[in-house]
């Protein structure tokens, strides 16, 4: 039988989002407002620690710099997909995130002056990328958390696996999970929720993402009935290492790196002449798959084929003060030292600008649901995103959807949401009976293998619709197949077998959505490019894509794009 554990805000998802709502609500509310914080890893875990690069801002408005320049360059760089007030909020309250971090004692990186060091970025045509050398989600939550220990009305749920985001009457009213450490079935009970788990990256076998990354909160939301958006929109990074996948930050390029093919060619000038490898990100993955698939990659393993990201121009003072990271990474993984060598990279899946669906506000269709950061799609980063917009994004609508909790919390009055009986106690056998009793012949660490294959191959940098269909049949089969799966594990104590079937079929749930939403997008527009039909096609896809369960099915619906200052033009680098 469940154990309830009841408080006020229930926070699903402890990353830099996750963070900042639970400060913004500590800080408004005075330890008046009871939080828990729920995660399936420990709280300084979250894949949030892994960016690297740096987080956009307009610091420098003497120095050339505008809310308005910033506000083009996300609009042009999401290829005109950007909800153009969303992107409007964003610019506008992002420096006040960094000054509060600032004063809350995150250590940035200086110039010269003492005054914070801002480095250019892909997409943008100002040096706004705000760092901490090339750690900066690392120390952005680390100070956050900091922060946070400073208030007492909070309980850390970690090492929590949530399995059902429970609605009654229209309303949530707990989030189910397993504690790992015990065993012990919960329903975390609260009066409203923030979904802020991240992105679903682990959809692919080579990616930047953290194993952990598996989309749960997505597919808890839509099965809530919380609709998804734009979910065929996902962006690979440039320079993933070979053959790890680990992030090589966009940062390498802002310093001052190099894209060059196995000839030695710095072959960006054939693609974006005017940005070279400051390009946005879609624009330069395809140029590395073009340079690969005309023959002027080098051999890789596993099919691996990369080009190189050379930084031995650079120097040794520069590498080891701005990117030191990156040397000992490179260092570790392929005693490589990029002082003297150059880096083997390629494309690797590294965002989703889909997710839940929300308003400007970060609120869901279910009155009291918000979302924040990669798990949501609140539209700002359209079809493809700037480098630096995610870790800014993640602080700016943390902080609007933790303080728009509490403005429900106040204007409302509301009592803790019943939660029937019955609903929980189907939720727990689904787990602890249709789940964990499992006896099948199929083995999920095998399904969740070839699941990540089907996507390199059929969904990647290029797509065309006979690739997308037959993975899209492919993953359908993998689906029946899961029906039959054997656990092997009946324990409940850090039962990982049991842990990591429930997120492949999260997975499985969401691969199926992303190809079945480019499958029916038939045109190229960012991170979506189609062989077949290789046009950006404002008269007919100028529109979100909105996926809801009906009936046990997908069902796609279209929105149409808030536009107020550009109209859509070519988009050209």
């Amino acid at each position: 039988m469940a154990t309830n554990r009841i408080h006020d805000v229930v926070i699903f998802g402890t990353g830099l989002a996750g963070l900042r709502a639970a400060v913004e609500i500590a800080r408004q509310s005075q330890d008046q407002v009871d939080m828990a914080l729920v995660s399936k890893v420990q709280i300084m875990r979250a894949h949030s620690g892994c960016a690297e690069g740096g987080t956009a801002a307009v610091l420098r408005e003497e120095e050339g710099d505008s809310y308005d320049l910033h506000a083009w360059d996300t609009v042009k760089g999401s290829d005109f997909l950007a909800d153009q007030d969303v992107v409007d909020r964003f610019v506008g309250i992002s420096p006040r995130e960094i000054r509060l971090l600032d004063h809350w004692g995150l250590p940035w990186s200086r110039r010269k002056d003492g005054r914070i060091y801002q480095r250019p970025f892909g997409g943008h045509s100002y040096p706004r990328a705000t760092m901490a050398a090339d750690k900066t989600g690392f120390v952005e939550m680390q100070t956050l958390y900091d922060t946070l220990t400073r208030y007492k009305n909070w309980t850390n749920y970690h090492e929590v696996f949530a399995t059902d985001i429970l609605v009654h009457d229209g309303k949530f009213c707990a989030l189910s999970a397993i504690d790992c450490t015990t065993g012990e079935y919960l329903a975390i009970r609260g009066k409203c929720l923030l979904i802020a788990t991240g992105g679903l990256g682990c959809l692919y076998g080579f990616t930047t993402y953290s194993q952990t990354v598996t989309g749960d909160g997505h597919a808890l939301a839509f099965r809530a009935g919380l609709p998804l958006e734009d979910p065929e929109f996902l962006q690979f990074h440039p320079t993933g290492l070979v053959p790890s996948g680990i992030l090589m930050t966009e940062g390498c390029r802002g310093e001052g790196g190099y894209l060059r093919n196995k000839n030695g060619d710095r072959f960006m000038d054939k693609y974006a002449a005017s940005r070279m490898e400051l390009a946005p990100r879609d624009i330069i993955s395809r140029a590395e798959m073009t340079e690969i698939i005309e023959g002027n990659g080098m051999d890789g393993p596993n099919g691996l084929d990369y080009i190189y990201l050379d930084l031995t121009h650079l120097g040794a003072e520069k590498i080891n003060h701005r990117l030191p990271l990156i040397r000992e990474v490179t260092m570790k993984f392929l005693g490589l030292d990029p002082i003297k060598e150059s880096i083997p990279v390629r494309p690797v899946a590294h965002y989703s600008m889909g997710g839940i669906e929300t308003d400007i506000n970060g609120r869901t269709r279910i009155e009291n649901i918000w979302a924040a950061g990669e798990a949501a799609c609140v539209s700002l980063h359209g079809a493809n995103r700037l480098g630096t917009n995610s870790t800014a994004e993640c602080l700016v609508f943390g902080g609007i959807a933790g303080e728009e909790m509490l403005k429900y919390l106040k204007t409302n009055r509301i009592e803790l949401p019943e939660l029937p009986n019955e609903m929980l106690l189907e939720a727990e056998n689904c787990i602890f009976k249709n789940m964990l009793e499992r006896n099948g012949s199929e083995n999920p660490y095998i399904l969740r293998e070839e699941l990540r294959a089907i996507m390199d191959f059929h969904a990647g940098v290029y797509r065309d619709g006979k690739e997308l269909e037959a993975g899209l049949n492919k993953v359908r089969n993998l689906k029946e197949r899961f029906q039959n799966i054997g656990i092997h594990d009946r324990s409940r104590v850090y039962n990982t077998n049991l842990i990591n079937s429930l997120e492949t079929e999260n997975l499985l749930l969401l691969a199926e959505m992303l190809l079945i939403a480019a499958l029916n997008r038939t045109e190229s527009r960012g991170a979506h490019s189609r062989r077949d039909f290789t046009e950006r096609n404002d008269k007919e896809w100028l529109k979100h894509t909105l996926v809801t369960l009906s009936e046990g099915k997908m069902r796609i619906t279209y929105k149409p794009v808030t536009i107020s200052k550009w109209k859509p033009v070519e988009r050209k680098y």
